[in-house]
């Protein structure tokens, strides 16, 4: 087994016998060398959205200093949910290396398959109401943004 793969394994046990969260871990690797690891801290910080992923990322953008890792690989033990795909895309993250599928996740409690139905148009969005208000004065930011002529794209 490759010694990436092997470093998220380790990570997702550490999370389980820690109890952070669920059995998920990844690393972030640079050249090669794995520069960030994280593994599901749900639980243990009360926030929805550090999935491993998400604090490989956080943590690889941090110590690089950039949010840009278009020179870095995601190693995860599961196939990324929704989130934590669009965390990568965000991050430009070129390839992700993934050990089980969203299928093996959802056999343990871990189902996806809602909202990737939502997302895909497959299924009404029953769960939570989306609304728009303002969007006039929402735009105001917007227009204040494209006239800063030292904006960092992104």
């Amino acid at each position: 087994m490759d010694h990436k793969m092997q470093k998220a394994i380790e990570e997702a046990l550490s999370g389980i016998e820690h109890r952070d969260g669920g059995p998920f871990g990844a690393v972030i690797v640079q050249n090669g060398e794995i520069i960030a690891t994280g593994h599901n801290r749900v639980i243990s910080s009360h926030d929805p959205t550090a999935h491993a992923e998400i604090v490989a990322i956080r943590s690889a953008a941090d110590k690089l200093g950039r949010f840009d890792l278009s020179d870095c690989e995601l190693y995860t033990t599961c196939e990324p949910c929704p989130m934590c795909y669009s965390a990568a895309h965000w991050a430009k993250i070129k390839k992700i290396v993934y050990g089980a599928t969203r299928q093996d996740a959802a056999d343990i409690g871990f189902d996806d398959n809602y909202l990737y139905e939502v997302l895909s148009g497959e299924h009404p969005n029953e769960f939570m109401k989306l609304t728009q208000e303002n969007r006039e004065e929402c735009l105001a930011p917007f227009n204040k943004y494209m006239e800063d002529k030292e904006r960092t794209p992104y």
